[in-house]
């Protein structure tokens, strides 16, 4: 009977240490990093479910909480709420619809335009908030677009075209050309295979366009202060803004809108997290 002698090499034994050590000391750096970022959320949190609703006399823990923020948020911010939504939705519509055959006939068509088609994209997006928000006040007085759904969801969709367009060609690109080629041999038109084709394997990439486009929307404060001149139509972003002068002394219910109007995003980012992933990189390997 033989035994076998198992030798340990112990400058292998000292690097596997010092990873696992570095790997716990990054672990723990990481977790304190993420404390950090997520406590204004969680101090949000917590001061909506105050009693008082006064910042001043609040613990860490909430240990005896009050919806009375929530109600009373949801009374005067409900119809803000409302409009946000509506104009988010029909911002992610406009966009989808404008974006998605743009960035098909970018990707798939071979014109000598093209590239000056996407450098005037490149110079869309950075062009200031500010400059547009200008610019759409004087066409909308004209028009009469002023306080209405429909001139903020066109203001909103304007802003996510370009990005929408850009994430949405990268992943046309990685198309294979068989597949349309094939779908051309059977009788489909461009238009045919576009819409038979081209938009069901980019549905990552159109969840992700679209919900960049609805967060987007819901968060803009610029267009809806240029936009809107009397109280019969508001965002909440200026629904909160205007909050604050008078429920300076109730900080709950100032807090428990910010809460109302965080959840939209949060959730919709939690579901669809594997499809902005999917999407994102899409186009990233043909």
């Amino acid at each position: 009977m033989t035994t076998a002698l198992i030798t340990v090499d112990p400058r292998a034994a000292r690097r596997h240490r010092s990873r696992s050590s570095r790997s716990r000391l990054s672990t723990v750096v990481g977790v304190v990093l993420l404390a950090i970022m997520l406590f204004p959320v969680y101090w949000m949190v917590n001061t909506s479910l105050q009693p008082s609703g006064n910042t001043l006399n609040a613990g860490l823990i909430p240990w005896n909480p009050s919806f009375a923020g929530y109600e009373q948020a949801i009374a005067d911010q409900g119809g803000n709420l409302l409009t946000s939504l509506i104009v988010s939705v029909g911002s992610v519509i406009v966009c989808l619809a404008i974006s998605a055959p743009a960035a098909y006939a970018l990707a798939q068509f071979r014109y000598r335009w093209i590239n000056v088609a996407l450098l005037v994209i490149l110079i869309a997006q950075m062009i200031p908030g500010i400059v547009i928000a200008n610019a759409l006040y004087a066409a909308y007085n004209d028009l009469g677009l002023l306080n209405t759904v429909v001139g903020l969801i066109l203001a909103d969709a304007s802003h996510s075209v370009p990005f929408a367009i850009l994430v949405l060609r990268a992943f046309m690109m990685s198309l294979h050309p068989s597949i349309l080629e094939a779908a051309r041999v059977d009788g489909a038109g461009p238009v045919r295979a576009f819409w038979s084709i081209a938009l069901p394997i980019a549905k990552n990439a159109l969840i992700t366009a679209g919900l960049f486009a609805f967060l987007f929307a819901w968060s803009d404060f610029l267009f809806a202060l240029t936009l809107t001149t009397t109280e019969d139509l508001r965002p909440v972003t200026l629904g909160i803004y205007s909050y604050l002068g008078t429920q300076v002394a109730n900080w709950g219910a100032v807090m428990a809108t910010a809460v109302l109007s965080s959840l939209p995003a949060i959730v919709l980012l939690l579901v669809a997290q594997r499809y902005i992933a999917a999407g994102a990189m899409g186009g990233a390997v043909k």
